[in-house]
């Protein structure tokens, strides 16, 4: 049950995310943007771990769930080290998912010619 509720909620994400992108003129970036935005947004209303809590990965994996993990950080950066803990804490608690993201890019940049 826990992989249907998952696939139900980052589908319905990413059908959003679409709808936005056939029914307006923002390019990607803005969208991108826009659902990181809103998941800072809806999680600093305290409406966001909900959804996690029902959708597991569905909710944390898309753009806004980034949103989320850098308001939660910034939360428990500022409990944690005051005022430095509101410029750490976002930075700490999403410093992985960045890594990630820059050693597997530079990698496959390395691994592969583009076409063009």
């Amino acid at each position: 049950m826990d992989y249907l509720a998952a696939f139900v909620t980052g589908g319905l994400l990413c059908v959003a995310a679409q709808m936005v992108l056939n029914l307006t003129n923002l390019s990607p970036g803005h969208v991108m943007v826009l659902f990181v935005s809103a998941g800072a947004v809806v999680s600093g209303m305290g409406w966001y771990q909900p959804l996690i809590d029902f959708g597991g990965a569905g909710a944390t994996v898309p753009l806004t769930g980034f949103g989320h993990a850098l308001v939660t950080g910034i939360l428990d950066g500022l409990n944690r080290d005051g005022l430095m803990g509101l410029f750490t804490g976002g930075i700490t608690a999403t410093s992985f998912g960045i890594t990630v993201a820059v050693v597997f890019g530079y990698l496959m940049a390395i691994l592969f010619n583009p076409k063009g």
